[in-house]
């Protein structure tokens, strides 16, 4: 197994479920997952209703912000081992090429910021989000990465993305 492997997670936006993915992967993935997120059109901010569900959680809201996908295509960027888009307009995108040809897979999760209604149901469509989020994340962190070839790898990550 490698040392560590870079994930990146993209959305359009990069302001809820990019960044909460982030997060948790960062948060669980110690020490051989290091994550990323960004989105095709971020929106600039963060969407403070993902800021809860993380804090809610038990991890550090501190440093995350909205970014564009472009500073992961530079040549400076850390070269990503995974590629996961969680919302289906960055899947239908057509995203930079990657150095070193990651794993891609889509991981479509439903927008909670696109749900309108109170307070409670805002706050329950982005506690699902982060819900389905952790349990694909912890699909992936069982998988056993050293024992498997790409072609493995990319099935079991579309099954996960199926859950």
């Amino acid at each position: 197994m490698q040392s560590q492997y870079n994930v990146l997670f993209l959305c359009t936006g990069n302001s809820a479920r990019s960044i909460m993915a982030e997060a948790i992967l960062n948060r669980r993935g110690v020490p051989h997952f290091r994550a990323f997120s960004a989105g095709s059109h971020p929106s600039g901010r963060v969407r403070p209703e993902a800021l809860s569900q993380i804090a809610i959680s038990g991890i550090s809201t501190e440093g995350y912000r909205s970014k564009s996908w472009e500073e992961f295509s530079a040549l400076d960027a850390p070269q990503m081992h995974f590629v996961f888009t969680v919302c289906d307009s960055a899947a239908s995108e057509a995203c930079p090429v990657w150095p070193g040809h990651p794993i891609t897979a889509h991981w479509g999760i439903p927008d909670p910021a696109a749900v309108e209604g109170s307070r409670e149901e805002i706050q329950r469509a982005f506690a699902q989000a982060f819900a389905r989020l952790e349990r694909r994340i912890s699909l992936f962190l069982a998988l056993p990465l050293a024992t498997l070839d790409q072609i493995k790898i990319q099935a079991e990550l579309k099954r996960i993305g199926q859950s």
